[in-house]
């Protein structure tokens, strides 16, 4: 599926989400010991997303879990980004609000892009000196919880980024959903059934208590390959 290319105004990012999920919508086991389960179809579309963003970002656990270094994907993806005036790789960014990343993370050890850290001021004085020598650059983005509209502000401002992809997990994509900042979601159902109360979904924190609070999506494609959906929903404005 050949992803329709987006830019939102010149405030703000266009955001949009990227995530496989089950048929009874987890994103990972209870105990996240299975968190790729898509085909590789699903992977090469996780790429081609990819190289359609200035960057691409991820929560600090999923980061962890998941051994990405958020990288181009490979030569084909490389010349795709070229093509379009992109730069090699995209930029890389972390979302953590307590500052709590493993620094022997492997995204530490690729430096081909720079790394930002969004975090708040949970995060403590010896944690923030850890971070900045390890990223680019540490951005405090709130007291106690992200503040995504001053962070994707100035990830717009400072670094450019007019289109971000999001990676999961359920917690960043909660905090984008519930500001009304995601504007597009590219979710892979898979045929598979994980079930367990505790498991991941996409997306996690308190959730709407209203169904007139909820952030209302329509359905832009449905493409079936191998069992599998490929689906797009854009935000109603």
């Amino acid at each position: 599926m050949k992803p329709k290319i987006k830019v939102r105004s010149a405030i703000l990012p266009f955001v949009f989400v990227n995530m496989a999920m089950t048929a009874d919508g987890k994103i990972a086991t209870a105990n996240r010991s299975i968190h790729s389960f898509g085909s590789r179809r699903d992977l090469k579309h996780l790429y081609a997303l990819r190289a359609t963003a200035d960057a691409v970002m991820c929560g600090a656990r999923t980061v962890e879990i998941s051994n990405t270094i958020l990288g181009n994907g490979g030569e084909i993806f490389r010349k795709q980004r070229l093509k379009t005036g992109l730069a090699e790789f995209p930029i890389r960014v972390i979302v953590s609000g307590s500052g709590s990343i493993n620094p022997d993370a492997d995204i530490f050890r690729e430096t081909f892009s720079p790394i930002i850290v969004l975090t708040t001021r949970r995060a403590s004085a010896k944690k923030l000196a850890r971070l900045r020598k390890l990223a680019e650059e540490v951005k405090i983005c709130g007291h106690t919880e992200i503040n995504f509209l001053a962070a994707l502000r100035w990830l717009r401002t400072k670094w450019g980024v007019k289109r971000l992809l999001c990676e999961g997990g359920g917690e960043l994509n909660a905090g984008l959903f519930g500001g009304g900042f995601a504007d597009e979601i590219h979710l892979t159902i898979c045929p598979k059934i994980f079930g367990g109360r505790n498991a991941p979904t996409l997306a996690e924190g308190i959730g709407f208590q209203r169904l007139t609070n909820a952030e209302k999506f329509k359905t832009q494609a449905i493409r079936r390959f191998q069992g599998e959906l490929f689906t797009v929903f854009s935000r109603r404005k």
